[in-house]
């Protein structure tokens, strides 16, 4: 979908001297692509994982200064821009969930079809393991984790094979986890929706990194940075995301007068106008290609008026 992330973005990106930020630059791919779609633009791409910016770096090399690759989260954005002098900006792209590279990493530990030690940190310098969430979370915890992340609707039963497995032994690879969630899972349970595991990791992942948390706060501070006539367009892969997507859009997108007003004044005016009519899906071309696009959701939004306090 990443043609019709930049068509998106492209009405925005077409004036003089663009900024773009990428908020999830991973291995670059998208990055790149913005840079040679809009010459004139200026790019800020946000990584959490020391080892995506490094290798992006490597691929962006040829693009010079118009470039700036930054270590961050990307709720983090606003301090970002502040450091670099940037007031606003004319674009913003996020491409959620987990990096190719990350997931083909064995040693990483977000893919549950081959063993690694259970990891899961975007950013490998900081934070609690999926390990440690494991072997030290309370089992009421790790049902919410599993239930609200993972919309795992085995939860307790699986919560409670790792409680007792824990005890045995500590968690460290993930294909003992693998293993105990197939066999603690009923017939009719392991028959659909894919690997069994699916759910426990993303659950896992999201724990780890924080991610929704983060997400929460990163959309509306990244619309908050977009000028006037700015666009954001945001590719999500799992229900969790979208939905929070939709909800920070369409408050955007909706008027917050009272009811019964004759005339509506301009603070309560909509500040974003929805640029997709729900949530666009990969072609099945896209799907053919690239199997890991079958869950992506696209979203896009553009800023139309200022905040007005």
């Amino acid at each position: 979908m990443l043609q019709r992330c930049l068509d998106l973005l492209a009405p925005a990106l077409e004036g003089p001297d663009p900024v773009v930020v990428d908020c999830t630059l991973g291995l670059g791919g998208h990055s790149e692509a913005l840079l040679e779609r809009f010459p004139e633009a200026r790019l800020v791409a946000l990584d959490r994982d020391k080892e995506a910016l490094r290798l992006a770096g490597e691929r962006l090399a040829p693009h010079g200064e118009r470039a700036t690759l930054v270590h961050a989260v990307y709720d983090e954005l606003p301090e970002v821009l502040d450091r670099l002098g940037i007031r606003r900006v004319q674009g913003v792209l996020f491409d959620l969930g987990v990096s190719s590279m990350q997931l083909d990493e064995a040693d990483r530990g977000f893919a549950y079809a081959q063993d690694a030690p259970l990891d899961m940190r975007m950013d490998q310098t900081t934070g609690v393991s999926a390990a440690e969430v494991l072997n030290t979370y309370p089992p009421g915890e790790l049902v919410r984790i599993l239930r609200a992340y993972g919309e795992e609707k085995q939860a307790k039963r699986i919560v409670a094979a790792i409680v007792r497995e824990r005890e045995k032994e500590p968690f460290s690879n993930s294909a003992r986890l693998v293993e105990l969630i197939r066999d603690a899972l009923p017939q009719a349970a392991k028959r659909t929706g894919g690997n069994p595991a699916k759910r426990t990791f993303q659950a896992l992942r999201i724990e780890v990194n924080g991610e929704l948390a983060v997400l929460e706060r990163a959309v509306p501070a990244a619309v908050e940075a977009l000028d006037v006539g700015g666009r954001i367009a945001v590719l999500s892969y799992h229900s969790l995301e979208d939905r929070l997507v939709k909800q920070v859009f369409a408050a955007g997108a909706a008027t917050t007068a009272p009811p019964g007003l004759p005339v509506v004044p301009e603070r309560y005016q909509p500040r974003l106008k929805l640029l997709t009519r729900g949530a666009e899906l990969p072609t099945e071309e896209e799907i053919a290609e690239n199997r890991r696009a079958a869950p992506a959701r696209l979203r896009g939004a553009q800023r139309i008026r200022e905040s007005v306090e």
